[in-house]
């Protein structure tokens, strides 16, 4: 299964790569993660925020793939423990459907992005810088991969 990452945002500081690339080389052939930056929407002084949202949410579209099983990360979306991560994961393993995760910009997904993914999952119900949240999703979809197999690093 692959599962790639659609986030909003680019050139991310070192420390961000290095953290989701260590989870990432963990993870076994079968179980892949993928990351792709979306370039943001111009956004400033007086800049019109739906307007950046938009021109995200078509950059988005335009890396979709209609095969791919979406999951929009949102605050309001469902909060997952770890154990039920793994048994999701499992599922999507088993439904032989790869997976994209999207992250919206500063100001969230477009709502239309969000009405139409098959899931909506909130990682928390923090507010999570969105470098922050590259590397947790990539640790926590580790330890769902570690919980499948019964690896230990799950204690």
């Amino acid at each position: 299964m692959r599962v790639r990452l659609l986030a909003v945002g680019t050139r991310m500081p070192g420390w961000v790569n290095e953290g989701v690339e260590e989870y990432r080389k963990r993870l076994p052939r079968d179980f892949t993660l993928e990351v792709e930056e979306i370039p943001p929407g111009q956004r400033g002084k007086n800049a019109d925020t739906a307007r950046a949202v938009a021109v995200e949410a078509k950059r988005i579209r335009e890396r979709l793939r209609g095969d791919e099983l979406t999951v929009a990360l949102e605050v309001g979306g469902k909060a997952w423990s770890t154990e039920r991560l793994a048994q999701q994961a499992e599922a999507w393993r088993l439904e032989g459907r790869d997976v994209v995760l999207l992250v919206g910009g500063p100001d969230g997904l477009a709502p239309e992005l969000s009405a139409a993914a098959d899931q909506r999952w909130s990682l928390s119900p923090l507010t999570l810088p969105h470098p922050l949240v590259r590397i947790v999703l990539a640790e926590q979809l580790y330890r769902a991969w570690t919980l499948m197999v019964g690896h230990p690093y799950h204690r």
